[in-house]
């Protein structure tokens, strides 16, 4: 059994690696190929991964490698994480659409759709390199982001790709409630339901054991005015950055107090915190610092963290804990490898295409849902329509998601500025076509040229 994981050189890969190994006789594992183009940034991160396996005393061995053919021949499951463009241009994403007073974030509005357009073709060449080198019955699991362009571009170029893509976003809002609420701490253990689109969806139950956890969560938050524990509302300006799990950064304050405001507005499901940027637009704008957003904090925590890590170890021969993440991210994809592998049946919310399954939601669209997961990937099951509210927020989102698509496969700048003028984050045409300028600059690089 052979891994890769695509984007080697991620600040993410090293906790990744730790579930696979922790999961090795499940994954009946025996290699670990790490991949990425950046030769000096994974040859440091690497160092920190064969530290883990050592320690581990694991007998998984570590390839790392910038060779297609070495990483993907033989490869039975490949873990996509690839950020295009790395946080430079990630920090553009964020500052261009605050600069015209519209949302700054990676995924979401006008930055997650630039991001988009840098990571559709290289997605694709993953899977084309994959499908020639790699086990035949192989598959990808994907965390790239922005992961619903990311989903309707494979559905388009390559709609036989033997690929699912995945968010742990939906998983880190489970955890934080099981911090949250008294005798569920097992949150990989809650019976939910969910339905939406990838960072835009709503959990409709939360059960645990049998108890209503969702209705418990709704209560904490209406006490609290925050999602995050009483721990981290107790201390939070006394806290260090090292001290909070990377979904409770300082930036991130703002976002889980936003579910206390949407559960006022619509008390009717949990909602993904993400929607805060779509239903809460202008208030995510007043929280935002234009000039240092959550591209400029991970850089001075995480990343700094990680890179520090390796040269404190290479002096010492000592890897401190703050120097990488593991927890539910990496947990949540080698958990999806495992049931694959066996067969499980086991429930995951995973982005797939809809094909009915929400009878008025289009046939095509790329869902985000949960389904059980078995040998042959997602197994598929009918659900009741949704409400008019519901569908119109997904279907304008769709709108917006499925015209980026089309503007970078026809290299057309119409259809890129009708993609930012429909997405719910920005407020006027004109507002769009004045970040789409600047964002064309931004990464001339990167994107096709795009034609008027």
């Amino acid at each position: 059994m052979i891994i890769t994981v695509v984007g080697g050189g991620s600040t993410f890969s090293p906790g990744i690696i730790k579930s696979i190994a922790l999961r090795e006789k499940d994954l009946q594992v025996t290699e670990i190929r790490m991949f990425d183009i950046d030769e000096e940034r994974q040859y440091k991160v690497s160092v920190v991964v064969k530290y883990i396996l050592d320690q581990m005393n694991s007998p998984i061995k570590l390839v790392v490698t910038t060779d297609k053919k070495i990483a993907y021949e033989n490869s039975d499951f490949i873990f996509a994480q690839m950020r295009v463009g790395k946080y430079a241009l990630r920090e553009t994403d964020e500052k261009i659409p605050l600069k015209h007073g519209c949302v700054g974030q990676e995924t979401c509005g006008c930055g997650g759709l630039a991001y988009g357009l840098r990571t559709i073709d290289p997605m694709v060449e993953v899977i084309d390199d994959v499908t020639k080198y790699a086990n035949k019955n192989h598959w990808i699991l994907n965390y790239s982001n922005p992961a619903a362009v990311v989903a309707e571009a494979c559905r388009v170029l390559r709609p036989n790709a033997r690929i699912i893509n995945i968010c742990d976003m939906p998983i880190a809002i489970l955890e934080m409630i099981s911090k949250c609420i008294d005798n569920a701490k097992e949150y990989t253990k809650f019976d939910v339901d969910y339905f939406g689109l990838n960072h835009f969806g709503w959990f409709t139950s939360i059960k645990y054991e049998g108890r209503d956890i969702m209705q418990e969560a709704k209560d904490y938050v209406k006490e609290n005015k925050t999602l995050l524990p009483l721990p981290f509302i107790k201390n939070i300006n006394s806290l260090n950055e090292e001290e909070l799990d990377r979904h409770a950064a300082k930036s991130w304050i703002p976002t889980w107090a936003s579910v206390y405001e949407m559960l006022e507005l619509f008390p009717e499901y949990f909602p993904n915190t993400y929607l805060n940027y779509y239903l809460l637009s202008k208030e995510s704008v007043e929280h935002s610092n234009p000039l240092h957003t959550r591209a400029n904090e991970v850089m001075l925590s995480r990343e700094k963290d990680l890179f520090d890590g390796v040269d404190h170890y290479l002096k010492t021969g000592e890897v401190l804990e703050s120097a990488f993440y593991h927890g539910a991210h990496g947990n949540f994809i080698a958990d999806l490898a495992v049931a694959i592998k066996n067969d499980t049946n086991d429930k995951f919310i995973v982005i797939v295409e809809n094909k009915g399954m929400i009878p008025n939601i289009a046939d095509d669209a790329m869902i985000e849902v949960n389904l059980k997961i078995g040998a042959n990937g997602p197994v598929y099951e009918q659900r009741e329509e949704i409400g008019l509210f519901y569908k119109g927020m997904m279907d304008q989102q769709l709108a917006s998601e499925k015209l980026l698509v089309q503007g970078a496969i026809e290299k057309s700048y119409s259809k890129v500025l009708a993609s930012f003028t429909m997405n719910k984050t920005v407020t006027s045409a004109k507002v769009a076509k004045n970040i789409l300028d600047d964002m064309i600059i931004a990464n001339k690089d990167f994107w096709p040229e795009l034609k008027k």
